[in-house]
């Protein structure tokens, strides 16, 4: 028999075989049972490294990553409700509650789906509904719920892990306050500094104006929930130096002024260092102002808006692969600087075009302001030639005493400054640009409302989208926050700010935000458009809505 077939049949209470697979040496001292069992729950693979397997509905079998139990009840153990489907809480103390007559007799925070009405797990219980299907109270659970082989000694390691899966103390949330910060990269534009910090400070302001003193439990037949009367305090972590050094200033403001997430943000070149940190620390990320995201769906605690420059790559990608109708290979040639975000973008769209027949050309420029260079980088295009532009509105200013090549020519948007780009007339005729967002008209309708506010307020608009979308950021987290009520937990944070996207009414500059689980982008496509005239910011789409 091997150690991972299942033993059904076998009914020893689950906390002497737990003991026996210590003194067994099965988990080093260094590592607790909650901790062994996490690859269990969250990855589906026992300690053997094998993959965890299990039977659903009418016998279909699935197994690994398809089988662990966050798939459902998500890595907080809290649940979720999918329309219809309630999907539980499962951590520890929901699992092992008294039966109460309705939650406004559980000592508990509030999550939804939540069921005060049941007998307690014991673990022997609940290793029968793991492995059976069969609720506390003897009845079948729903037929969404798997059956899981798991032997005695894994089975102890997965409820070890459920017990100890509710964290008991959350860094930078107290009784009265709710700790935020917002992180800022040495080499961030100080005029967008200045516009999202306006944005921030104000809101927290108007958040703060409400707060009253703490309120008693508010029921109704349908559910019960805490009022939630904490202050919101926001501390801006600004960082110094080159980036191999912002990991250790990071730990550092983290232990003196410890906080519950990360809203917004503003970064430049570089924004890799502090995702890996909010990663490593569990601490939520949430939609930071950087054009270059860090691209890692297996991370859990970052989200952003949109890709960025590296979406524009996808976009431009795709424009470019439909364009190729005739045959014989064509030349993208693209111009960009070594120390600049266009690198990254550019080894994108070489990486997306890779097999559909272009030779891909990189023209890097040196010194900045170097006219000469900018020219000899564009002087031997062809007309089957499509010309990239990963360029900052100092060089675009550049191009007006060049002549406009006989190429296709593209231009990030983002960094070229969208419709506000210092393009002369002859290049706007000609360059068509990578727009990750929706179209000015359309989206401005969604930009009345936080234009509104920003205008009650007085606060100067110095960069309509930076401030837009911090405006966003802290409007998702407090809606969220609004609807966990006293569940402050971080996982659940970020979790239930996936669910809260897809209802959002006012996106700003996104026709619509979403996120799956495992999805750390909530915007996910975007336009080919050019200028309308010669003078002024009117663009034009050359595309339809594109999700590459």
């Amino acid at each position: 028999m091997t150690r991972d077939r299942p033993r059904i049949g076998v009914r020893a209470p689950v906390v002497s075989v737990l003991a026996a697979w210590l003194l067994a040496g099965h988990v080093g001292a260094e590592q607790r049972p909650a901790q062994a069992g996490e690859p269990i729950y969250r990855q589906g693979l026992l300690p053997s490294g094998r993959p965890l397997t299990a039977t659903r509905s009418a016998g279909l079998r699935i197994s690994g990553a398809d089988a662990a139990c966050s798939n459902c009840h998500r890595r907080s153990g809290l649940g979720e409700i999918d329309g219809r489907i309630v999907i539980p809480p499962i951590s520890g103390p929901y699992l092992f509650h008294p039966r109460a007559k309705d939650r406004d007799d559980l000592d508990l925070p509030f999550v939804e789906g939540m069921q005060p009405d049941r007998d307690p797990y014991t673990d022997v219980s609940l290793a029968r509904a793991i492995r059976e299907g069969i609720g506390a109270d003897g009845r079948p659970l729903s037929y969404l719920m798997p059956r899981y082989a798991l032997n005695d000694a894994d089975m102890a390691l997965l409820i070890g892990y459920l017990k100890g899966l509710m964290p008991t103390h959350v860094p930078g949330v107290t009784d009265t306050v709710l700790h935020f910060a917002t992180i800022i990269t040495p080499d961030a534009d100080p005029v967008k500094r200045q516009g999202m910090l306006d944005v921030m400070d104000h809101f927290f302001a108007d958040k703060n104006a409400f707060v009253r003193a703490a309120a008693p439990r508010m029921s109704s037949p349908h559910r019960m929930m805490f009022k939630a009367n904490r202050r919101w305090q926001l501390h801006v972590w600004q960082l110094n130096g080159p980036p191999d050094i912002w990991e250790k200033q990071l730990r550092e403001y983290m232990d003196h002024e410890p906080v519950f997430a990360v809203i917004s943000g503003l970064g430049g070149r570089n924004w890799e260092p502090v995702h890996r940190f909010c990663e490593q620390a569990s601490l939520p990320c949430l939609f930071p102002n950087v054009d270059l995201p860090v691209v890692a769906e297996r991370d859990f605690y970052s989200l952003y808006f949109s890709k960025g420059v590296l979406l524009e790559a996808e976009l431009l990608a795709h424009q470019l692969t439909a364009d190729q109708t005739t045959p014989g290979s064509r030349r993208i040639v693209q111009v960009f600087r070594a120390d600049d975000i266009g690198e990254a973008a550019a080894r994108a769209l070489r990486s997306a075009t890779t097999g559909a027949g272009f030779e891909v050309v990189d023209r890097v420029l040196g010194k900045a302001g170097d006219q000469p260079q900018l020219a000899a980088a564009l002087g031997d295009l062809s007309p089957r030639d499509a010309l990239v532009l990963w360029l900052r509105p100092t060089d675009i200013d550049m191009l007006a005493t060049l002549p406009v090549p006989p190429s296709q020519d593209f231009m990030s948007g983002l960094m070229g400054g969208l419709g506000l780009s210092p393009l002369s007339a002859a290049w706007r005729a000609e360059t068509h640009i990578a727009y990750p967002f929706d179209l000015p008209e359309k989206r401005r309708i969604r930009m009345d409302y936080p234009l509104g506010w920003f205008a009650i307020r007085h606060i100067a608009l110095v960069d309509e989208r930076v401030q837009a979308d911090t405006y966003l950021a802290c409007g998702l987290i407090s809606e969220t926050l609004s609807h966990m009520a006293d569940s402050f937990m971080r996982d659940y944070l970020v979790e239930r700010v996936e669910g809260m996207l897809e209802h959002r009414i006012i996106t700003g500059y996104y026709p619509r935000l979403a996120l799956a689980p495992n999805e750390r982008f909530a915007s996910k496509g975007g336009f080919i458009v050019h200028f309308a005239q010669p003078t002024g910011a009117q663009l034009t789409a050359d595309t339809d809505w594109l999700v590459p």
